[in-house]
């Protein structure tokens, strides 16, 4: 049996959004070396805060200032911290019950090992030397044993008030696409596309996926499908993803191989992406050391009848 590739991969989003008035004003505080709860109706404080009281989900705006100081309430310890956490050496994950709030706050807890961490302890925010506006901008807590800090009241309000922020989201792993898998990218390094047929729906699925999703028994019979299709339908890409060097607007289009029984997703090319339709008859353009085609372009033949791809929608 070939070996199965593996490989790592990173999945990465930085998802951008806009902040409302509680959400505004608790990481402008945080800025300002300020921590801002929201008071509910029947008098609790909660932080971080929300802008509707999760029991009665009233709207809730009366923001309440918080001391920096206050106390474990539960704790794991993290022996190896990741890429973008908060510390870089081994750290406690607490939640911290504010002074003057009556919900916790998760964040991290400096010290040099997990027998220095206890339940009721008493910490303290360090606030990191720059601030932004974030919840980074508490740099980690501290071990305390002083008296509550004071706070001044501070009504919430603002001169240069944050409304929105950005957060990355990431994902690293590593991947392995399995035996079916594995053999469709074997054979598209050859140019060459390959599925595999469900021994009772008879159906040919590209790209293979080891089993047959309507009948749930293994797929094992291999079957070269292609190299030409039939674009079955399409949309129109008029925003540019960032790192992708293709100029919008372009065409990405569902394509049923011929002799594949599901349509597998490619860029069309070579044609005015308002004149691409479905039914277009397309073949695969390769490049120089690719491992898959760069995109499909018109064959040149007569569009297909609707009924020949009509299953494949």
């Amino acid at each position: 049996m070939p070996e199965v590739l593996k490989a790592p991969l990173t999945v990465e989003f930085p998802f951008t959004r806009s902040l409302g008035p509680v959400q505004s004003a608790f990481l402008t505080g945080l800025r300002e070396r300020v921590v801002l709860g929201v008071r509910t109706g029947d008098g609790r404080v909660l932080v971080p805060p929300v802008e509707y009281d999760p029991v009665s989900a009233e709207e809730i705006r009366d923001l309440v200032e918080v001391a920096p100081t206050g106390t474990v309430t539960t704790w794991a310890w993290n022996h190896e911290p990741r890429r973008g956490q908060p510390l870089d050496t081994p750290f406690a994950w607490v939640l911290v019950r504010l002074d003057g709030a009556d919900t916790a706050l998760l964040h991290t807890l400096d010290v040099p090992g997990p027998d220095a961490v206890r339940t009721g302890m008493r910490v303290r925010i360090r606030w990191a030397e720059a601030r932004e506006g974030a919840i980074t901008d508490i740099a980690c807590f501290e071990p305390y044993d002083g008296e509550p800090d004071r706070t001044a009241g501070h009504s919430g309000e603002f001169e240069d008030a944050i409304t929105g922020i950005v957060a990355p989201a990431r994902l690293d792993y590593t991947y392995s696409p399995g035996r079916a898998q594995t053999a469709y990218i074997n054979a598209l390094s050859e140019r060459r596309t390959v599925g595999e047929r469900c021994p009772s729906c008879r159906k040919v699925y590209v790209p293979p996926r080891g089993a047959c999703p309507t009948c749930g028994v293994a797929t094992s019979e291999q079957v070269e499908v292609g190299p030409r299709g039939t674009v079955t339908t399409f949309c129109i890409v008029n925003i540019k993803a960032k790192n992708l060097d293709i100029e919008v607007p372009y065409v990405y289009a569902h394509i049923a191989l011929d002799g594949a029984g599901l349509a597998l997703h490619g860029r069309i090319g070579g044609i005015p992406y308002d004149q691409v339709r479905m039914g277009l008859r397309v073949e695969p353009v390769w490049t120089e050391g690719a491992r898959y085609p760069d995109h499909y372009r018109p064959t040149g033949e007569p569009d297909a009848e609707y009924d020949a791809y009509k299953e494949l929608l």
